[in-house]
């Protein structure tokens, strides 16, 4: 039986801890506090505040920190525990480079799954090539689906897939407060958008068109959903959207070169 180690037991790395049992293997999890190993107890795996034994007894890690403690975590590994190990960061921002450069000889991706994890939803994008490659991705098709992508999305999908769910939560929120004002109980009208939300992504699924086909088939000549379209439409609401992405995007991109720009003065003495 291999055994997964997993680097910051925190929301994510729960679910990657879970990942791992389900896909059969022996699991190590590390954290930072004493609440968060009892957590991580609870899942019936062995919790440890020792990186490098975690490191050390594992063919596969998983580095599910900060990008901010990763400086910290890695001097706390001896340089050479990295050889031949399989190692999946899940760490906003630090390349691939960067991470090959600290981890030598050791095989490298980078993950970026969403918080739908708990409800084996997530969405995850992973980048990286070598024989480890179907291990990757079965484990991450456990917690969700997978997409595999060039390195150079990843920015982008943080923004709308990491993100993704709390835009979402914020746009099904104003259309339940809309309801609100219309009369109806917040109850009703919550449970029906989340309806509502659930049957629309079936239906695009299915549709394999432009959404705007599916749009059209539900909006009649003076009707209630093209006055609706038509108040959308003249307070921005689209191009609001699409700035929210560029917006959240354009931070991941800052915030990626900052954190990258710290490890590599940090770790590896770049100037």
């Amino acid at each position: 039986m291999k055994t997964l180690c997993v680097l910051g037991a925190g929301t994510i790395g729960s679910f990657l801890v879970k990942a791992g049992l389900s896909q059969g293997y022996r699991v190590i999890a590390t954290g930072r506090s004493e609440r968060t190993l009892l957590r991580v107890k609870s899942l019936g795996v062995e919790a440890t505040n020792d990186n490098a034994y975690a490191v050390r007894d594992s063919e596969i890690v998983l580095i599910s920190v900060k990008p901010q403690h990763f400086p910290e975590l890695a001097t706390s590994i001896p340089r050479g525990l990295w050889k031949g190990k399989l190692v999946i960061s899940v760490m906003a921002g630090v390349r691939l480079d960067t991470l090959r450069k600290v981890m030598v000889d050791a095989q490298v991706f980078r993950a970026m799954p969403n918080v739908n994890a708990v409800v084996n939803m997530s969405t995850t994008a992973i980048t990286g090539e070598g024989p480890g490659r179907e291990l990757v991705d079965s484990l991450f098709r456990s917690i969700g689906v997978t997409y595999w992508v060039n390195e150079d999305m990843m920015d982008v999908w943080t923004a709308l897939v990491g993100s993704g769910p709390a835009f979402v939560s914020e746009i099904v929120d104003g259309l339940v407060l809309g309801a609100v004002s219309s009369g109806m109980p917040r109850d009703l009208a919550y449970s029906a958008v989340l309806d509502v939300l659930k049957g629309t992504a079936e239906n695009l699924k299915n549709h394999k068109g432009h959404p705007v086909e599916v749009r059209d088939n539900v909006t009649t000549p003076a009707g209630t959903t093209i006055r609706g379209l038509k108040a959308m439409e003249e307070r921005g609401v689209k191009a609001a959207l699409i700035e929210t992405v560029e917006s959240s995007s354009r931070r991941a991109s800052e915030l990626g070169k900052l954190i990258d720009e710290r490890i590599r003065r940090e770790l590896l003495g770049d100037s």
